[in-house]
């Protein structure tokens, strides 16, 4: 198992050479700077949220109008659920390091039970996944909070796994996988197929991460493609997507399984360079299914066109790179983790999000982190932003420029 050390202060130690300080930061090391990354994580979370809400209330205006409701509502909504988003952030960044390496197990095992729920009366049904809870006065996804419990969990596990293995051999990791395969399953028995690739891809971070055992590693890879090949394969409407995405539509597909990314890609292609302009999309008079949420990258691109696109893919990719620029220089090895798990998160479900609305990947019904219309997602990773914002201060160089300020 690996030390608690950084990768980047092992090799600077090993070199004889003191750990970097700010003025070394020059040139291009400027891209690693941690300071920077600390302000350009937090610019990019709030560049996100607040193009976010613009485009939520312009692609969902002409279906709230048909609904008979005021297409402010949904601007209301979605703004009620930034603040409670920015309020949940605000505390779980003030909580220690500590807090979240004692209790990550109750976070899980809170997750777990909440997304069992949804198999009872409780659940509710949405696009044919039962992975809702009906509150009454609103309704909740507990998988979202499975996504945060498994992030902030499964590095203490497999870390305390880790240090037992060369006493109990693989048998020392039964209580993470256990846990983890809990949370997996009840995401899959709500049938979530896309939510489910998602915890897969964490889980496959931290497990890399950690040092798990590099033939077992191949062995649950396996595990995880059989697994998703069997559920696609069993669920004729997933086979449908499937074929649909990469093979060609024939005419009655096109008013059935194609019509959701035929449309995408005519919102895509129509939007040119520059776009028709921000609330001029044609494809929201309810040509385009779920415009404001799961396709709303679609609706960007027709209405700031490659210009707006590539705006938001930019954030996206500061995120990543700045979560790990600091993952790979804290000293923490737990905060090390956590960030690499949240980058998973957020980012890799972006790219999968502009994946499925540019056609390279079948429709998986996976919301764009910060920009999506949905009250789970947008409280859930704003609570993530916060926490990764706290896990950033643990850095020598981040919490200086802190208390200098």
């Amino acid at each position: 198992m690996a030390s608690n050390e950084s990768p980047a202060r092992r090799v600077r130690a090993s070199q004889g050479k003191p750990a970097l300080t700010i003025t070394d930061y020059t040139g291009w090391r400027s891209l690693l700077n941690p300071v920077w990354c600390y302000h350009g994580f937090r610019t990019a979370v709030v560049g996100l949220t607040c193009f976010g809400i613009i485009m939520v209330f312009s692609s969902s205006t002409v279906s709230m109008a048909a609904q008979g409701v005021s297409p402010f509502l949904r601007l209301a909504s979605q703004g009620a659920f930034c603040a409670i988003g920015l309020v949940a952030g605000f505390i779980v960044m003030m909580l220690p390091v500590r807090f979240w390496k004692r209790f990550g197990i109750a976070a899980m095992w809170i997750a777990i039970a909440l997304q069992f729920l949804t198999l009872t009366p409780l659940g509710v049904d949405v696009y044919g996944n039962r992975g809702w809870l009906n509150l009454g006065f609103t309704t909740i996804q507990p998988a979202e909070f499975m996504k945060f419990a498994v992030c902030v969990w499964l590095p203490t596990s497999l870390y305390a796994s880790g240090k037992r293995y060369r006493k109990d051999g693989i048998k020392a990791y039964a209580k993470p996988l256990l846990i983890y395969g809990f949370g997996l399953v009840a995401v899959i028995l709500g049938r979530d197929l896309g939510t489910a690739m998602i915890l897969l891809f964490i889980g496959f971070a931290a497990f890399l991460v950690a040092g798990f055992p590099g033939k077992w590693m191949m062995a649950g890879i396996i595990a995880a493609v059989v697994l998703v090949a069997g559920l696609a394969i069993s669920s004729p409407n997933r086979m449908r997507r499937i074929l649909a995405t990469y093979g060609d539509c024939s005419a009655a597909d096109a008013q059935t399984v194609c019509y959701q990314s035929m449309h995408a890609k005519y919102a895509i292609a129509s939007g040119g360079f520059l776009g028709v302009g921000i609330g001029n999309s044609r494809e929201k008079w309810n040509y385009l299914p779920a415009a404001h949420n799961d396709f709303i990258f679609a609706i960007i691109g027709e209405e700031t066109g490659f210009v707006g696109c590539l705006v938001v893919i930019v954030f996206f990719v500061i995120l990543g790179w700045c979560m790990i620029a600091v993952a790979l220089q804290v000293t923490d090895r737990y905060v090390s983790m956590v960030l690499m798990c949240i980058t998973i998160w957020l980012v890799g479900q972006a790219m999968v999000n502009i994946g499925v609305v540019v056609g390279v990947f079948p429709v998986l019904g996976v919301p764009m982190p910060f920009v999506s219309a949905g009250g789970s997602s947008m409280v859930m990773c704003l609570t993530a932003a916060g926490l990764v914002v706290g896990l950033m201060r643990c850095q020598p160089q981040i919490r200086q420029s802190r208390q200098n300020v």
